[in-house]
This record gives structure tokens, C-alpha cells and sequence, in this order.
């Protein structure tokens, strides 16, 4: 990286907005959330059920994040009693792919991940 913050090798541009969005999008809780919603539109209380170690308040700051950049949108249902209802968007089904190919390289390299942790936290040097 260079000091204006572009890769120097590539000339990728990485602005803030970008590193923003980035953060919001596929963030832990955010990817939890996209693949439950990619499934199914779920109430607030089925994604708390299928993502049982988030609380609350993290669920809700993640949902409107979500739904703030148009990746989620929140339907309310008329019922009783009233309901909310998160679908995820034409928009946030496009990020299936992506993530898809993140995850796939992760599972590929998680061993010689895993090699350069062990070699990293006992101190020996890579070269």
C-alpha cells in the first residue's frame, strides 16, 4: 500500500467510503444475518434464534447498517400482533457471490493460515 492508501501493484483505489462499506457489509454479525436472509425472510426473532450468540442490540445495529446501504430491507406486517420482517435485497443477493469466493479461499488456505499463526506466535521467522 502505498501512503494514499492504493495498492501499489494493482492501482485498486481503496477510499474510505469504500473501506466503510466494506466494514459494514461483511462484518461478523452481517455475514451471519445475509446467510439466514439469503434462505428465507425471517422476523427479528427467528434471526435471533438462528444466530444465537448475537445479542440484541447487536442484531438491531446490524440490521439497520443492512438496511441503510439497501442490503436488507425491513418489511412491517400487519398482523397481531404487528410483525417486522427482513428481506434481504436484490442488491444484497448480489453479495452472495462475492462472499462465496472469500469463504471458498479461506477454507483453501486455512491450513498454511494455520502454519504461519503457529509459526508466528512461537517467534520463528518466516524466511
Amino acid at each position: 500500500m502505498t501512503d494514499t492508501g492504493q495498492a501499489a501493484h494493482s492501482g485498486l483505489d481503496i477510499t474510505a467510503p469504500h473501506r466503510e462499506l466494506l466494514d459494514q457489509v461483511l462484518d461478523k454479525w452481517s455475514l451471519a444475518v445475509l446467510d439466514v436472509l439469503c434462505e428465507r425472510p425471517s422476523r427479528f426473532n427467528e434471526l435471533r434464534r438462528a444466530i444465537p450468540s448475537v445479542t440484541q442490540k447487536s442484531l438491531t445495529a446490524t440490521l439497520r447498517r443492512l438496511e441503510r446501504n439497501g442490503i436488507v430491507h425491513r418489511l412491517v406486517v400487519h398482523s397481531r400482533p404487528v410483525a417486522v420482517e427482513y428481506r434481504i435485497t436484490p442488491l444484497g443477493k448480489t453479495l452472495r457471490h462475492p462472499v462465496d469466493v472469500l469463504l471458498d479461499w479461506v477454507s483453501a488456505h486455512t491450513p498454511e493460515i494455520e502454519r504461519a499463526r503457529e509459526r508466528f506466535d512461537r517467534g520463528e521467522d518466516d524466511a
